[in-house]
């Protein structure tokens, strides 16, 4: 039989992720990987997380090893509603507000499904996350870019793509402005609460709905809080999408969806095509978890952890690149990744072979691009390593870099 000629236009639209595939070298011994956005498994509450399995299994069996509802757990639903109050200052959430998923990439595409068709335009940030990215493309979707600054999304520009949009006659097809304004992946940036403000300006006056999506906002190391678009604007204008994978495990597989009841019902309507239910039990662990014990407390020693990570690597940074002109990194007040730019010419994804020679591994910047394209950017991820191997991985990068430019007459 020719799958080709049964496939649908979605399975033949498939790509592997460039970062899942990139990440199978990380395994070589002798290796050291800035690839993967994994969190350090020692921040895992894993003791506590074993006696709440224990218990939630031997005594709530009947709810936790049978199916769910497809909204999800009931009691996680009240945890997190004190959640969002503590954490952002949101309140008004109701039950009918909240969807549990199967992790934050469930999220992305169950309301891809409910918002885009083939004539659809959505505006994304680039460098764009991976996930996000592929999400959209399933449904063949029109990507419009906005460019990232030090302090978040170009709103300007934005406003001038979406001027000539409705000029044209197009503002109708846009569905949603997708936007990560803390700690950005990959780009590590943090959107400024004056952007903040300025983009839902921008989606008020245009009519157009804000996908924030905020997987990294509590890891916060230095700098202010700030709001959340969907706290400053309010369900009708933004749904929010969250997840535990980098705030308790990953391992759990729990996003959430939350905004206007008539979203978030279609969502779960898409969900239930989808794979029914997430797992009761995984629900119902994290709901025992946050009745237990104070999330923020037990945070602080891994975001401790984070911070000193970072700052080892943005020193290893200086130490080894300062010395090359245009060479640029974001120094993030969050979250897990370092941006490296390097100056013009540089492909790092070509560089890579370089790199799988020396093992040291980092996800090229063409990974986070819509169409592809060649970049000099490459994501650093410091959450994983030790603090000496981070080092270690600084200088190997810094010979790779090296080689590379000079083979190229770039250095």
């Amino acid at each position: 039989m020719n799958l080709e000629g049964i496939l649908s236009d979605v399975g033949r639209n498939l790509r592997s992720s460039l970062i899942r595939e990139l990440l199978k070298y990380a395994s070589v011994p002798g290796s050291i990987s800035f690839g993967g956005g994994v969190p350090d498994p020692n921040t895992f509450p894993r003791h506590e997380l074993a006696e709440i399995a224990k218990e939630v299994i031997e005594k709530e069996y009947a709810y936790t090893l049978q199916y769910n509802t497809t909204e999800g757990d009931d009691q996680l639903a009240t945890q997190i509603v004190k959640l969002l109050e503590r954490t952002y200052g949101i309140t008004g959430v109701g039950r009918e507000n909240l969807l549990f998923t199967t992790g934050s990439q469930q999220a992305l595409d169950l309301i891809a499904r409910v918002l885009l068709d083939k004539d659809s335009i959505c505006f994304v940030e680039f460098p764009v996350y991976l996930g996000a990215a592929s999400a959209f493309r399933m449904t063949f979707t029109r990507f419009e870019s906005v460019p990232l600054e030090e302090d978040g999304m170009d709103v300007n520009y934005l406003e001038k793509k979406l001027e000539e949009l409705d000029k044209n006659g197009l503002i109708k097809k846009v569905k949603f402005i997708y936007t990560v304004p803390n700690f950005h992946n990959p780009a590590g940036v943090t959107m400024s609460l004056e952007k903040r403000k300025r983009l839902i300006e921008i989606a008020e006056k245009y009519d157009i709905l804000i996908l924030e999506d905020d997987p990294y906002g509590m890891l916060r190391f230095e700098g202010e809080h700030l709001p959340s678009l969907y706290k400053l604007a309010g369900p009708d204008r933004v749904v929010l999408l969250n997840t535990f994978s980098k705030i308790l495990t990953p391992g759990l597989r729990i996003g959430i969806i939350i905004g206007r009841a008539d979203i978030v019902r279609k969502a779960t309507m898409a969900k239930q095509a989808a794979d029914l239910c997430s797992p009761s039990l995984n629900q119902r662990i994290a709901a025992r978890y946050l009745e237990r014990y104070d999330l923020f407390e037990q945070l602080k020693p891994g975001i401790e952890l984070y911070r000193k990570k970072k700052d080892v690597m943005i020193k290893a940074l200086e130490e080894n690149f300062a010395d090359i002109k245009g060479a640029k990194w974001v120094n993030p007040q969050g979250g897990l990744f370092i941006w490296l730019t390097l100056p013009e010419g540089f492909d790092t994804m070509e560089m890579f072979e370089i790199a799988k020679e020396k093992k040291i591994y980092y996800i090229p910047g063409e990974a986070f691009t819509i169409d592809d394209g060649k970049s000099s950017s490459m994501r650093l991820s410091f959450c994983l390593p030790p603090e000496e191997k981070i080092v270690e991985g600084v200088k190997r990068l810094r010979e790779v870099v090296e080689e590379y430019g000079k083979k190229k007459g770039l250095i």
